[in-house]
């Protein structure tokens, strides 16, 4: 039997290049994206388009319903993909953009993925795989914001992975560092005369959204996927540095 998978932020970089390796590998991808537009290529590339905005509860539930209506209550994966990043210093972020920054990478994976549950849990088997990122592990100067989201997804994502233990789910984090997709280009920016910049390293130590790829079909395939899988020489570095350094040692380093 074909085995159906949700993808998130399909429109470009990681979600896509995914969406096309697994429908290469015979799966039927749910393809989702926040315009319609980028839905309508979706099915044209031959993935099933569904519209949904992350940040909006209503979007979540009628997208939800379409997938449950569409695999006739079978969903085999879910890879919770989609999310920005609001960038700048804390003292130039209000409450309602916090709030929109949780609503795209949180709240809405939340309601997505209880939404969901009913379509996995009752055939005993299944995968939920979070793009999460080097920022839900350590946080630096200008990307509170974010990292915040990101460090909530790592928190919510062991807990779920913890409470499902029993039911054949299985739930993995990705956890890239600098990828070449269109992210920084979309990044909202609170300080338009003092961009949040990557650091030059960042730059040189960037990989393909490819490099994601072979991660997420091993965590949505193989019957003992990993916890965790770091992405990049700058998360693996980072999850050893904050092993080994004092917090306050690691500060240093992290506020350039």
């Amino acid at each position: 039997m074909q085995k159906n998978v949700l993808i998130t932020g399909c429109s470009s970089g990681i979600g896509l290049a995914c969406a096309a390796e697994l429908q290469r590998r015979g799966w039927r991808v749910l393809a989702a994206c926040r315009k319609p537009d980028d839905v309508e290529r979706m099915t044209q590339l031959g993935y099933t388009g569904i519209e949904l905005d992350l940040d909006s509860p209503q979007s979540v539930s009628r997208a939800a319903q379409q997938v449950i209506e569409l695999t006739n209550g079978r969903l085999y994966g879910l890879f919770n993909n989609a999310g920005y990043g609001l960038y700048g210093p804390l003292t130039t972020i209000d409450r309602q953009q916090m709030e929109q920054q949780f609503g795209a990478n949180f709240f809405g994976v939340h309601q997505l993925t209880m939404l969901l549950l009913p379509a996995m849990a009752p055939h005993g088997e299944g995968r939920i795989v979070m793009t999460s990122s080097v920022m839900g592990l350590v946080a630096t100067p200008g990307r509170g914001a974010y990292a915040a989201s990101k460090y909530a997804l790592e928190a919510w994502s062991d807990t779920l992975r913890m409470e499902l233990r029993h039911s054949g789910i299985k739930v993995s984090l990705i956890e890239p560092g600098p990828i070449r997709t269109r992210f920084t280009v979309n990044v909202n920016q609170t300080r338009h005369d003092a961009p949040v910049e990557n650091p030059g390293i960042a730059a040189r130590l960037s990989l393909g959204p490819e490099a994601v790829v072979a991660k997420v079909c091993h965590a949505l395939e193989s019957s003992r996927p990993k916890l965790r899988y770091p992405v990049t020489l700058v998360t693996h570095a980072i999850r050893v540095l904050k092993r080994l350094l004092p917090d306050r040692a690691l500060d240093k380093i992290l506020q350039g």
